[in-house]
């Protein structure tokens, strides 16, 4: 029996570009997008939401631009963060102009929708004269009107078709500093589209389930879309869909990467749904918990099990572990081991200090690596 070894995900070989300081694709980690949903002329409004999701790890965030106002605010907003910003264009060439000489790191168009050649030239040479990548962005819900009456509706033959000719447009001007996405609603679609452009190039894909819905049905929708997807390999950067804060998308796009094993970021809690058997409040302390840990981002994992059935045996897999017990007295592991005792009432505080603790010693540890590693003079 030929069955696949677990945990192996090997990922599709692409070219690598830089979106800003960022390098996507090749063997650089999978990156983390998401978009602002202020309007871009508020600039202050704009500024502070980048923050945000710079804060929840984001490392690509996207801002649209749909008119010169937007593409002028550019200028004021790139100075205040540190996060490279993909400027999003619609058919106004022009747009992308203005956004690449304000110095965006990426810009967001469909070659193929913004008019002429000479247009194409145009945008491509203000690109390259502003060291600015592009990402050709096909959607399932806006393909060219030749290609619906070809295909009849949208299918992973005409997203893909419609991706490639804005490829051939833009090597024709000898420019391959971009990435391709080939977004749909439907994940059928999405995944069957993204396979094929896979085995049709090697540039870095974008992958995303477009338009996937609020925070709970978009965050499933997603997961089975992109998870599909990175399993088999496939997938360079991401952004996670989401009527929501932008910062939760975020979070999903990191908790994917982190279940597959693709990107270590934050704390994983390993928890118990819960039942008769707990000995404190489950649910409600993995919630508070999960709040109180959300600033760390040193890669760790905590099991909180309600009691003793499953609790030791996830302990001794997670860095620090916290089995329930009788009367109120609930056992603390450290490294897979059982270290002390504690008491009801300071669970979330005692458990926070622990993580606070350790993540300052990974991070100490790590630090005294690097800095015994050789230099480059060396």
């Amino acid at each position: 029996m030929n069955v696949r070894p677990y945990r192996d995900i090997e990922r599709r070989k692409s070219r690598q570009i830089m979106v800003g300081d960022v390098p996507v694709g090749g063997d650089a980690p999978i990156t983390v997008q998401s978009m602002t949903n202020t309007r871009t002329t508020d600039v202050a409004g704009t500024i502070e939401q980048i923050r945000a999701l710079e804060v929840a790890g984001a490392d690509i965030v996207r801002v649209s631009c749909p008119d010169k106002d937007s593409t002028w605010a550019l200028r004021e907003i790139l100075p205040e963060v540190t996060v490279p910003i993909v400027a999003d264009i619609h058919f106004h060439y022009q747009r992308a102009i203005e956004a690449a000489e304000a110095g965006v790191a990426c810009l967001r168009l469909n070659p193929g929708n913004i008019g002429s050649s000479e247009r194409v030239r145009e945008v491509v040479k203000a690109a390259r004269d502003n060291n600015c990548s592009m990402r050709i962005g096909v959607n399932g819900g806006s393909l060219e009107k030749e290609l619906l009456e070809k295909y009849g509706e949208p299918c992973p033959d005409a997203l893909i078709e419609s991706a490639l000719n804005s490829v051939h447009l833009l090597e024709d001007e000898n420019f391959h500093e971009f990435k391709i996405s080939v977004k749909a609603s439907d994940v059928f679609l999405a995944v069957a589209a993204y396979t094929g452009l896979a085995e049709a190039c090697d540039y870095p894909l974008h992958i995303g389930i477009t338009e996937a819905g609020g925070q709970r049905a978009g965050t499933i929708k997603s997961s089975i879309g992109l998870g599909m997807l990175l399993w088999s390999g496939i997938g360079d950067t991401l952004r996670v869909s989401l009527s929501a804060d932008p910062v939760e998308e975020v979070k999903v796009g990191f908790d994917m990467l982190k279940t597959l094993g693709l990107r270590h970021r934050g704390v994983s809690v390993i928890s118990c749904p819960s039942c008769a058997r707990q000995q404190y409040d489950v649910i409600e302390t993995v919630k508070v918990l999960e709040e109180r840990l959300s600033h760390i981002t040193t890669s760790m994992t905590v099991s909180v099990i309600g009691c003793v059935v499953n609790g030791p045996g996830e302990a001794t897999m997670t860095d620090i572990g916290f089995t329930g017990g009788g009367r109120g007295t609930h056992q603390v592991y450290i490294g897979g081991q059982p270290h002390h005792r504690l008491q009801n009432e300071d669970i979330v505080d005692h458990l926070v200090s622990l993580v606070e603790a350790k993540a300052a010693e990974i991070e100490a540890e790590n630090a005294e690596q690097a800095d015994g590693l050789p230099s480059a003079a060396e």
